[in-house]
């Protein structure tokens, strides 16, 4: 059984709920099949048939398909091992130094950065909030790194 990210249902936004915005969706040009680590009713600029919220806790859930993850950066190491397990989606991550980021590089098709920009603008309460740090996309699976590759040049 996975490790479980939440003990409790948090019915407000906490630190971890930055969303990506649109603009990533309209360069990747793909439909993802599930969001595994959405809000409660999902994102509605995310193009993904299924989300799994807090309340399902995605880390437990079925994964199907091409798979989104935007994990909680404060905990992010499960996220990266279950895309290593399940094969196929993409994952939106910081630069910071952790074992996740070692297991990423070790295991997933494609890396890349922005090609024109160091830091994107997330969606944070109803607004546009630069996090620190900046981020990068990680793909794993054929149609994962052909969408990436749109946004930057594939490591």
């Amino acid at each position: 059984m996975q490790d479980s990210l939440f003990n409790y249902v948090n019915a407000q936004a906490s630190t971890n709920d930055h969303y990506t915005p649109k603009w990533v969706f309209d360069l990747l040009d793909v439909t993802f099949d599930l969001d595994v680590a959405a809000p409660v009713g999902g994102v509605p600029w995310i193009p993904a048939r299924q989300s799994y919220s807090q309340a399902d806790d995605g880390l437990t859930q079925p994964w199907h398909g091409l798979v989104w993850c935007n994990p909680p950066f404060s905990d992010i190491l499960p996220w990266v091992r279950r895309l290593n397990e399940h094969g196929n989606g993409i994952a939106l991550l910081p630069h910071t130094k952790g074992a996740w980021r070692r297991e990423v590089w070790a295991n997933a098709d494609g890396i890349t950065e922005w090609q024109s920009l160091t830091e994107i603008r997330f969606m944070h309460q109803g607004k546009q909030k630069t996090i620190f740090p900046t981020t990068f996309l990680a793909a794993w699976g054929d149609v994962a790194l052909e969408a990436i590759a749109k946004v930057g040049r594939v490591r």
